[in-house]
């Protein structure tokens, strides 16, 4: 039912997953009011993650990927516009766009995303240097891959690696360059990254560690030949992927006087400091329920979780968002979960002796703070609710012979400390 101080009208700017969701819960709560949905890409809401698998792989095209079909927006009534939108006006309620046109809104929800980081070297722009974000991203990397022989991947994010599995399952010769001493550094432990290390290397991946990216070099006819690292040595390419991390969309916030700072900045109900305008997704710098740091981050999980938790908000049902971060990644035949988020951990307790299958508990003196969980969904599950839940493990406790996740959840079930867990 809706409230009666729900506004009457909803402005969505960035028609990602985050924004598609907001208009799509709005709906499902029952919203009666004027819902528009402005995409900076002419193009209907799709999924991301596929687009560094199985749409490089061609096992997915772009119709695959949409998360509605053109049908959707016109039953439900959202007013999918394509545009950009280049000014907010906070005193009027008003957003305009790159064409002339302006939209009047009751509350602004900015889901604006965000962009690639860039080298900053010479040689950028050369035919055949990409970055991987949206669907037209996807495409021309696709169409490169195509051809290419020798690709150089700078940055062993999951966004770098996702994509080198890619190109060495389609036979084409692949060298990861990162900065730091090993890969997914910024994401995950040195047991993770030590398994992803050696997964990409045993596929013929040759991997580059403490390595910086100087220049591009390319031919006659502007295309990327090599890749001149930090030391002087060069990288024969005919594709490079720049994999380096991305910048929060915040320059309509910052304009508009919102409070920036590593993202837009929004309180527990992700309100920024005016209460018509929130911010969600890979764009919002949000309080960790948990930890009370300001937190942004970049996973689908985060994106539909905001936009539900605003959608409740607008149609009468406030609450905190405090749902538990959790990732994925897919590389090769492995799949890496991450629950919960690690903020500095001192203790790690691995669990499994299968190299190629375990689980990695991270804690904080006593507090367990993420598990990360390699080809074992099981624990990945348990994880996700014990973190939910509010967890009392120790490392004494995980470090114990014949522990297991699920068993010690179903021991806390039994005991009457947990709700019951479909395990």
């Amino acid at each position: 039912m809706t409230h009666s101080t729900s506004p009457d009208s909803v402005v969505v700017v960035g028609a990602g997953q985050g924004g598609y969701q907001t208009a799509a819960s709005l709906r499902e709560h029952g919203y009666p009011g004027r819902i528009t949905l402005i995409s900076a890409e002419d193009a209907l809401p799709y999924e991301r993650p596929p687009l560094s698998k199985a749409y490089l792989k061609g096992e997915a095209d772009e119709a695959q990927l949409w998360l509605r079909p053109a049908t959707y927006y016109v039953r439900q009534s959202i007013d999918l516009v394509a545009g950009t939108v280049t000014e907010i006006d906070p005193a009027a309620r008003t957003v305009r766009l790159a064409d002339g046109s302006s939209y009047d809104y009751g509350h602004l929800v900015l889901a604006t995303g965000a962009k690639p980081r860039t080298l900053g070297v010479p040689g950028t722009g050369l035919r055949g240097v990409h970055t991987l974000r949206t669907s037209q991203d996807a495409a021309a990397l696709q169409s490169s891959l195509a051809g290419a022989r020798r690709a150089v991947v700078v940055g062993a994010g999951f966004i770098g690696l996702e994509f080198a599995a890619v190109a060495r399952q389609l036979g084409v010769e692949v060298t990861v360059v990162e900065a730091l001493d090993r890969p997914l550094a910024r994401v995950a432990s040195a047991r993770t990254a030590e398994h992803f290390t050696r997964l990409h290397r045993g596929a013929g991946t040759r991997l580059l560690f403490g390595q910086g990216v100087a220049a591009l070099h390319g031919d006659g006819r502007s295309h990327v030949t090599a890749v001149e690292l930090a030391d002087g040595s060069r990288l024969p390419a005919d594709l490079v992927l720049v994999g380096i991390g991305v910048i929060p969309h915040t320059e309509l916030a910052a304009a508009a006087g919102l409070p920036v700072n590593g993202g837009i900045t929004v309180d527990s109900h992700l309100l920024t400091d005016d209460p018509h305008i929130s911010a969600i997704g890979d764009c919002a710098a949000f309080p960790q329920a948990r930890s009370g740091s300001r937190l942004r981050l970049e996973s689908v999980q985060n994106a539909v979780g905001h936009a539900q938790s605003v959608a409740r908000r607008l149609t009468g049902a406030p609450s905190r968002y405090d749902e538990l971060p959790w990732f994925w990644s897919d590389q090769f035949a492995t799949t890496v979960q991450i629950a919960g988020y690690d903020e500095g951990h001192d203790t790690e307790v691995i669990l499994g002796d299968d190299p190629d299958a375990f689980s990695v508990l991270l804690f904080r003196g006593d507090e367990l703070q993420a598990v990360e969980s390699v080809n074992r969904p099981t624990d990945h599950l348990a994880a996700r609710r014990l973190l939910t839940q509010g967890s009392t493990l120790t490392p004494g406790d995980a470090a114990a012979p014949g522990f297991g996740l699920r068993e010690h959840l179903r021991s806390l079930v039994r005991g009457g400390t947990e709700a019951p867990v479909p395990l």
